[in-house]
C-alpha cells in the first residue's frame, strides 16, 4: 500500500474508528514519520524547556510560567486542525491542566489562512455532481472567513437568495486522522508512564476524535441546524438560518445567508435600533432553555456564530459543535445549584458523584471543605452577585488537586457560559451570568413537575421543619422577570406544591394554625353562651371575666397571609387568579387529608378545652399555669 493509497483510505472514513486508522497508519510509516517529525520536535524542545524550567525553579515565577503556557497554545494552533481542537478541548478540562495552561489554551482562535478557492469550486463540483455555475447564481471569488476545518463563501441560488456556502479543507480528513493517530499514542504513553496523570488521556482523545468527525461531517451540521431550528421556532426571538439540503453534502453546507452584526458591536447594534442587553438577555435565556429544557445546546456561542439582526432577533450560526445532556443530568445539574444556594456543601459534594465527576469510592470529606472555600465567600454576596468566570476557576483548582475527572457533557457547558458571559461583558461590565440565569433556574424549579425537581423545591424551601417564606418569595419574584413567564402555570406548579404531599410540613403548619384560629373562635362563641345561664348554673371555667373579641379571619393564618402578600407582588396578578383555582384546589386529596386533621386537631382541641377550660375554675387553671411555668 502507498502513501497515497492511505490518503484515500483514510479520505473514506466517515466516523472515527481508532482501529481502522491504526491499521491505515501503523504498517506504513512513510507520511507517518513525516508528520512526526513535524509534530515531536516542537514539542519535544517545549517540553524540555518547561521541565528545565521547573528544575531550575523558574517556573515558579508566573510570568514565565504565563509565557510558557502561551507558547504552548501558539504551538498548538500551528500544527494545524487536530491540534486546535485538541488544545480547545483541553481548555475545558480542570482535571487535566492547570489553571495557568487554561487560560491560554481558553483564547486559542479556530482560525488558519484560507486555501485557494479553485480547490474549493473543484470539492463544490465533486460532491455536488455539477460545476458552481450551474448550482449557484452566483458565488464570490473569495472566502468571507476561514476556520481550520473549512471556509465561507458569500452566494446566491438561482432564484436569487443570498446563501452561504461552507466549503471543508482539501484533505482535512487524512490530516486530522493521521494527527489523532499521533495524538492517540502519544496519550497512551503519557497513561502508562506518567503517574501524576489521573484522567485517561486516551478515552479524552477518542471523544475529541468522535466529536471532530461529527464536525466534519455537513450533513451532521445540517440536521444540527434544522433541530435547532425546530426546538425554537416558537420563540419568536431567535433566528436559525435555513438549510438548502439539495446544495449540501459532507464537505460542502449551503445555508440561508443572514445579514446582522456582531453582538459584540455595540455602536452599530445600536444603530439599528436594538437594546444590546435586551438581546443578551435573549441569548441568555435561549442558552439556559437549551441546557436545562432540551438538552440540547450550542457548544461554540463565540461573537462570530451570534448575530444581531434589524427586525430584534438573535441569529444563531454555526452547528457544527453542539452536545447533549441527558434529563437525569440536567436534574442533578439544578440539584446541585439548590444544594449551593442552601450552603449545603456535604450534598453538593455527592451530586458530583451522582453526576458522574467523581467515582463513588472517592472519600468526600476533603472535598468538602474545599468546596465551601471556593463558594463560601461567594454565596454570602449572593447568587446574583456571583462572578461566574472566578467561581469557574477555582472550582477548576479543586479538580485538579482532587481526583475528579471532567464527563464531556460539563466542559462544554462551561465552555458555552464562559464564552457567553464573556460577550456579556462586553455589553454590560457588571453583568454576572448567573444572576442573569437566576429568573429562569427560579422558573424552572417552580414550574416543572419533575418529581426530582419537586424534591429540590422542598430542600430549597425548607429548613429542617421550618418553611422559609423568603426563600419562596426569592424564587417566585426571581421567576416573575422572565419574559416568557406564564403566570398562570406558575400559580397552579405553586399551589400544586404548597398544597401536596411534597410541602407537607407547610401544609401541616396550616392545619395547626387553622385549629388554633377555629378553637379561638369556638371557644368564644361557648364561653359567650355560657355566660348566658344563671352563674349558679354556669360550668366552674366560664364563671371568670368575659374573653376579649379578635377579629382574626382566614386571610390571617400565616400560610395564606404569606402566600397571598408574595403573589400580590407579581405583575399581572388579579385575584380571581387565586379564587378560580380554589375548587380544584379543595377536590384534591391533600386538601382532603388536611380536613381530615383539622377535625382531629379539633376534636383533641375540644377535649383539653372540656377539661381545662370549661371543669376546672379558673382560679385553680391560673395557679397550675404559674407552677408550669415555674
Amino acid at each position: 500500500m502507498t502513501a497515497f493509497s492511505d490518503f484515500i483510505e483514510a479520505a473514506g472514513l466517515n466516523s472515527y474508528d481508532p482501529a481502522a486508522i491504526t491499521r491505515i497508519y501503523a504498517g506504513h510509516p512513510l507520511r507517518l514519520l513525516k508528520r512526526l517529525r513535524e509534530t515531536l520536535i516542537p514539542i519535544g524542545l517545549l517540553l524540555l524547556g518547561v521541565l528545565i524550567d521547573r528544575l531550575s525553579g523558574r517556573l515558579n515565577d508566573p510570568d514565565i510560567s504565563r509565557n510558557r503556557a502561551r507558547e504552548a497554545a501558539n504551538l498548538l494552533a500551528e500544527l494545524g486542525p487536530a491540534f486546535i481542537k485538541a488544545g480547545q478541548a483541553l481548555s475545558t478540562r480542570p482535571d487535566i491542566v492547570p489553571p495557568v495552561l487554561l487560560e491560554e489554551l481558553a483564547r486559542l482562535q479556530d482560525q488558519l489562512p484560507a486555501f485557494p478557492s479553485d480547490q474549493a469550486r473543484e470539492c463544490i463540483a465533486e460532491d455536488l455532481g455539477a460545476p458552481v455555475d450551474e448550482l449557484y447564481g452566483s458565488l464570490e471569488p473569495e472566502p468571507i472567513s476561514a476556520a481550520s476545518l473549512g471556509q465561507v463563501y458569500r452566494g446566491t441560488l438561482k432564484d436569487g437568495r443570498t446563501v452561504a456556502v461552507k466549503v471543508q479543507r482539501p484533505g482535512l480528513r487524512e490530516q486530522i486522522t493521521l494527527d489523532l493517530y499521533i495524538v492517540r499514542n502519544i496519550a497512551a504513553w503519557l497513561k502508562a508512564n506518567i503517574g501524576l496523570i489521573r484522567s485517561d488521556l486516551v478515552a479524552l482523545i477518542d471523544e475529541l476524535g468522535r466529536r471532530v468527525f461529527e464536525e466534519m461531517d455537513y450533513f451532521n451540521e445540517a440536521s444540527n441546524a434544522e433541530r435547532f431550528a425546530e426546538l425554537h421556532r416558537h420563540n419568536p426571538r431567535i433566528a436559525v438560518p435555513e438549510i438548502h439540503r439539495e446544495l449540501t453534502s459532507r464537505r460542502v453546507l449551503t445555508m440561508e445567508w443572514i445579514e446582522g452584526v456582531k453582538l459584540t458591536r455595540l455602536d452599530a447594534v445600536k444603530a439599528m435600533g436594538i437594546d444590546p442587553d435586551e438581546l443578551v438577555d435573549v441569548g441568555v435565556n435561549c442558552s439556559l432553555q437549551q441546557l436545562l429544557e432540551h438538552g440540547f445546546f450550542h457548544a461554540d456561542p463565540h461573537p462570530g456564530n451570534l448575530l444581531a439582526l434589524a427586525d430584534g432577533r438573535l441569529a444563531y450560526l454555526d452547528f457544527g459543535m453542539m452536545s447533549e445532556v441527558t434529563r437525569s443530568s440536567r436534574t442533578g445539574l439544578i440539584r446541585a445549584v439548590v444544594h449551593l444556594v442552601n450552603r449545603n456543601f456535604d450534598s453538593l459534594s455527592k451530586d458530583f458523584v451522582t453526576l458522574g465527576f467523581l467515582d463513588e469510592e472517592v472519600d468526600l470529606r476533603p472535598i468538602v471543605p474545599a468546596f465551601e472555600e471556593v463558594f463560601g465567600q461567594a454565596i454570602e454576596a449572593g447568587v446574583s452577585r456571583m462572578d461566574f468566570k472566578l467561581v469557574t476557576d477555582d472550582l477548576s483548582g479543586v479538580m485538579y488537586r482532587f481526583p475528579f475527572r471532567v464527563p464531556p457533557y460539563y466542559a462544554l457547558i462551561i465552555r458555552s457560559l464562559v464564552t457567553l458571559e464573556g460577550i456579556a461583558l462586553s455589553v454590560d461590565r457588571n453583568f454576572k451570568i448567573l444572576g442573569a440565569a437566576y429568573p429562569y433556574f427560579a422558573r424552572r424549579l417552580l414550574e416543572d413537575a419533575d418529581p426530582d425537581l419537586r424534591q429540590s423545591l422542598r430542600e430549597m424551601l425548607f429548613d429542617g421543619d421550618q418553611f422559609r417564606w423568603s426563600r419562596l418569595e426569592n424564587l417566585v419574584l426571581n421567576a416573575a422577570r422572565q419574559q416568557q413567564l406564564d403566570l398562570e402555570l406558575l400559580l397552579d406548579q405553586t399551589l400544586d406544591f404548597l398544597f401536596s404531599a411534597k410541602g407537607g410540613l407547610l401544609r401541616q403548619q396550616l392545619v395547626n394554625a387553622a385549629v388554633d384560629q377555629v378553637d379561638a373562635a369556638g371557644w368564644r362563641l361557648v364561653a359567650g353562651l355560657g355566660r348566658r345561664l344563671p352563674l349558679r348554673l354556669r360550668p366552674p371555667g366560664l364563671k371568670g371575666p368575659p374573653l376579649e373579641r379578635s377579629n382574626v379571619t382566614l386571610l390571617d393564618l400565616e400560610p395564606i397571609r404569606e402566600l397571598v402578600r408574595i403573589l400580590q407582588k407579581l405583575p399581572g396578578f388579579e385575584p380571581r387568579l387565586i379564587t378560580s383555582r380554589l375548587p380544584r384546589l379543595l377536590n384534591q386529596p391533600e386538601m382532603r387529608a388536611m380536613g381530615v386533621d383539622l377535625a382531629r386537631g379539633l376534636a383533641e382541641r375540644s377535649m383539653v378545652r372540656l377539661v381545662r377550660d370549661v371543669l376546672v375554675e379558673p382560679q385553680i387553671r391560673q395557679q397550675v399555669q404559674v407552677e408550669e411555668a415555674a
